[in-house]
This record gives structure tokens, C-alpha cells and sequence, in this order.
């Protein structure tokens, strides 16, 4: 049998408080993320990008923070 832990309420609030905080930090990291790369995709659909091959392409948006697999 497991033994019973007590845990005021408001030590659980501060807890959940600082998860909800983390949560909200890395949405905002991801989101950041997302922005850029539409940024970025933006660049090229508009011709300000040098590059012309896919190639080049890919080499610009690695340069620039974008994984390409």
C-alpha cells in the first residue's frame, strides 16, 4: 500500500502556475520558429533569393536556421 503525501493547495497552485508558464515559453519558442520559416519561404516566392536550384535554395534556408531533411 502506498503511503498518503500531503501537498497544500497553494504549493500545488504555485507548481501548476509554473507549468502553465514553461507551457506558454515553448509555444511562444515554437510559434517564433514557425514565423521565421514562413519568412523565410516568403523571401524566396518573392525572387529575393539568389538562388535558383533547389540546391541553392536549400543551402539558403539552412544558412538561416531552417532543418531540411
Amino acid at each position: 500500500m502506498m503511503e498518503t503525501i500531503n501537498i497544500p493547495k497553494y504549493k500545488l497552485g504555485q507548481v501548476i502556475a509554473d507549468v502553465e508558464k514553461l507551457v506558454s515559453d515553448v509555444e511562444d519558442l515554437a510559434g517564433n520558429q514557425d514565423d521565421a520559416l514562413k519568412h523565410r519561404l516568403s523571401d524566396i516566392k518573392k525572387g529575393e533569393v539568389e538562388g535558383k536550384t533547389e540546391k541553392e535554395l536549400d543551402d539558403y534556408l539552412k544558412k538561416r536556421g531552417v532543418k531540411i531533411d
